[in-house]
């Protein structure tokens, strides 16, 4: 793959607006709460008669931290009771055991993935004790993707073996940042060599790929001290690189209000941060995947964004389509064919559900067919960079040009800027429009254009 042009900053603060992450279309502030397990339910056994989603892929959410990181916008908690986080593995135990009966027999996981908060939070025991009644409710593809996010500041060898025990293969730790001042400024104090060696053991152990996360926009960051910080990160050699924008959003995350405003990098500052990053790691062979990854040229993500079948979720980049997502603990989110489901997103009610029996659903949404043309096409573009229009035009008895004309209209912008080409037969994304993917698909967002004059609040887009 070509190396990538030079950024023009002068484009990326033009675009640079908020707008939706896309890890479902519709996105989550449309779900619903009128959606409820008895839909859930129904779904699932469709899925299953269709016959197209025999394997499946399983999140687990983990909320515990240690400590709290002041930049964090997932749902989490700090604690270090063992009695709570025993208490929140007997309800996930309950949890499983409730959803494997409407999953059906004869499906295999193809993905796994622990989310959180910090999963090695758990002891190595818990980890154990989680790992076997997973797999004693479920069967695995030898090849299975089994992941987890792991955080270095609390990390023992016997974490690393624990998890390798339970079969997981791959992992992502959290660095953001290796200088003092911005580990200080974020409550996340870090060194090098607590990271070197969490990579070490998972090395050792076989694990088959590791994931890195930088983030830029921090407090006290300049082009200086964050491009050493690369430059430590290349040294440890990773897999792939997720390297994130820092949405500051104190009137919706309280903590971030911690971080004082005077200490952030200006806008512009930020965006030379970003041009910084994808330079460097560029120049060290990485490729831009998109939407904030990188990867080797050899790696299984590169190759599918090459062939046309790089694909998207909750769990981020994947090879895998066409699978149901079954998530499970508080505020996780599932997805089936044409459904989305979200968890309860606070412990008293995600207990007091599963206490009766039912599963903990709080809202979601079943898309329509235009949902699900819409998601395809968002989909199409974020992972791959370029779609046939025959190809929806065949799938869903539609005129392209004519059911996206508005869409093709705001377009046109784009394609003066040389961010997209519009072609007859096809739309591709040029390498600039590549880091501004998330405006261009914002075009055909239908919830996005209708709501005009009431848009939930997003992070911004570069």
């Amino acid at each position: 793959m070509n190396a990538f042009q030079p950024v023009d900053i002068a484009l990326l603060k033009k675009y640079d607006k908020a707008g939706p992450r896309y890890t479902s279309y519709p996105t989550a502030p449309y779900f619903s709460e009128a959606l409820d397990e008895t839909a859930y339910i129904t779904h699932i056994e469709k899925d299953i008669k269709s016959m197209e989603y025999k394997d499946i892929s399983l999140y687990f959410h983990i909320p515990f931290c240690d400590t709290l990181c002041y930049f964090c916008g997932c749902t989490m908690m700090v604690t270090r009771s063992q009695d709570k986080i025993e208490e929140y593995l007997d309800y996930l135990e309950k949890e499983i055991l409730l959803l494997r009966k409407h999953i059906g027999d004869g499906r295999k996981v193809r993905q796994l993935h622990w989310g959180g908060g910090t999963p090695t939070h758990l002891s190595p025991i818990q980890i154990s004790r989680l790992g076997k009644a997973i797999h004693h409710s479920f069967d695995f593809h030898e090849d299975a993707e089994v992941s987890v996010e792991i955080d270095p500041r609390e990390l023992t060898r016997e974490h690393m073996v624990a998890l390798s025990d339970a079969g997981f293969n791959r992992c992502s730790m959290g660095i953001q940042d290796f200088d003092p001042k911005v580990q200080e400024a974020v409550n996340r104090i870090q060194p090098e060599s607590i990271t070197r060696d969490a990579v070490n053991w998972a090395r050792e152990l076989g694990f088959s790929s590791i994931n890195l996360d930088l983030m830029y926009g921090l407090p006290h960051q300049n082009q200086e001290t964050y491009a050493k910080t690369i430059e430590t990160v290349l040294t440890l050699n990773p897999d792939r690189l997720a390297v994130f924008n820092y949405a500051h959003l104190p009137s919706m995350i309280k903590h971030q209000g911690l971080i004082k405003e005077e200490w952030l990098p200006t806008a512009d500052q930020k965006l030379e941060l970003l041009e910084l990053s994808i330079e460097k790691l560029n120049k060290a062979g990485y490729i831009y995947i998109g939407m904030d990854h990188f990867a080797k040229p050899d790696d299984e993500l590169t190759i599918a964004m090459e062939n046309g079948t790089l694909y998207r979720n909750f769990q981020g980049y994947s090879t895998h389509s066409g699978i149901n997502l079954f998530a499970m603990g508080m505020s996780s989110i599932g997805m089936l064919s044409d459904l989305y489901v979200q968890n309860y997103k606070n412990l008293p009610a995600y207990y007091a559900a599963l206490d009766k029996g039912q599963l903990p659903i709080m809202r979601g949404v079943a898309l329509t067919e235009d949902d699900l043309l819409r998601r395809e096409v968002i989909t199409e573009l974020m992972c791959n960079f370029k779609l046939d229009k025959s190809k929806f035009e065949q799938k869903y008895s539609i005129s392209f040009d004519a059911y996206f004309s508005d869409a093709l209209q705001n377009l046109k912008s784009f394609e003066a800027d040389g961010l997209i080409e519009l072609g007859k037969n096809q739309l591709e994304v040029s390498q600039m429009g590549r880091l501004l993917i998330r405006n261009i698909v914002m075009n055909f967002d239908y919830y996005l254009m209708k709501k005009q004059g009431e848009k939930p609040q997003f992070s911004k887009t570069v």
